[in-house]
């Protein structure tokens, strides 16, 4: 272990390993932040931690049962010419599940909710939200273990890479989802970001990948684009108060 601590390689590995999962981690906080915004606020706090707790677990317990993780990339059947394994068949299933709940929140949104109210819907939907973040933890685990594996070569340093991750967006998920909270339009954009990575999850499935720079390009162009809107709305509404101000005091 003295080693691990002295050796400029391994903190190397660990520095970029920590950095690429952080990053890995945004579609992580979109999707807790979106998921979370529907529930009391009382339960909120309660199911980011259960969620990134479970994220944490998932993690670990993939990185300590390494040797039987590798196989889920061994190809299982073949469909006209396209070899698909485990690992594929999550991705395609989780893709699938991201387009299917952003485009159920889209239209609830939209269209509102009609649903029953009281003590027995909250308790639903706060267990659903926690299991639906379980799972959609489980199918972002499998690429952040298969991206740790490729980047790093001591389990040690892919366990506390994950955890620095874990942390970092344990603190950015409660500032993201309060915003997304302030300013409804921002939701729709996340849910917008959700569809998008789905779409990417069943291409990676299908063995077509599409570079998670573009992604996360596209991401942060729109939410700078938002990000101009809201200040330009905030502009306005100064404006609209100064001038109610100077009518008042004339």
């Amino acid at each position: 272990m003295i080693e691990f601590l002295t050796d400029p390689h391994v903190w190397a590995s660990f520095l970029a390993l920590s950095a690429m999962e952080i990053v890995l981690g945004i579609d992580n906080v979109v999707f807790i932040s979106v998921m979370v915004s529907r529930m009391p606020q009382g339960q909120r706090l309660m199911a980011r931690r259960v969620g990134l707790s479970l994220a944490l677990i998932f993690r670990v317990a993939m990185l300590a049962g390494i040797a039987w993780f590798i196989h889920l990339t061994t190809p299982i059947f073949t469909v006209g010419g396209y070899s698909f394994s485990w690992r594929d068949l999550v991705l395609i299933a989780g893709g699938l599940f991201l387009l299917v709940k952003g485009t159920r929140e889209i239209h609830e949104d939209i269209e509102g909710n009609n649903g029953e109210q009281g003590d027995s819907a909250v308790t639903a939907t706060v267990t659903s939200a926690i299991l639906q973040i379980a799972l959609i933890d489980l199918v972002f685990s499998v690429d952040s273990i298969i991206t740790a594996v490729g980047m790093a070569d001591h389990i040690e340093v892919m366990i506390a890479a994950v955890a620095v991750a874990i942390v970092v967006m344990y603190f950015a998920s409660e500032p993201v989802a309060a915003f997304i909270e302030r300013h409804p339009t921002t939701k729709m954009l996340a849910l917008s970001f959700l569809l998008l990575i789905g779409a990417a999850l069943i291409a990676d499935g299908f063995h077509f990948h599409i570079p998670r720079a573009y992604i996360y390009f596209a991401m942060a162009f729109s939410a700078a684009v938002e990000a101009v809107n809201v200040m330009a709305s905030r502009a306005r509404r100064r404006s609209r108060a100064a001038k109610r101000g100077q009518q008042d005091g004339h």
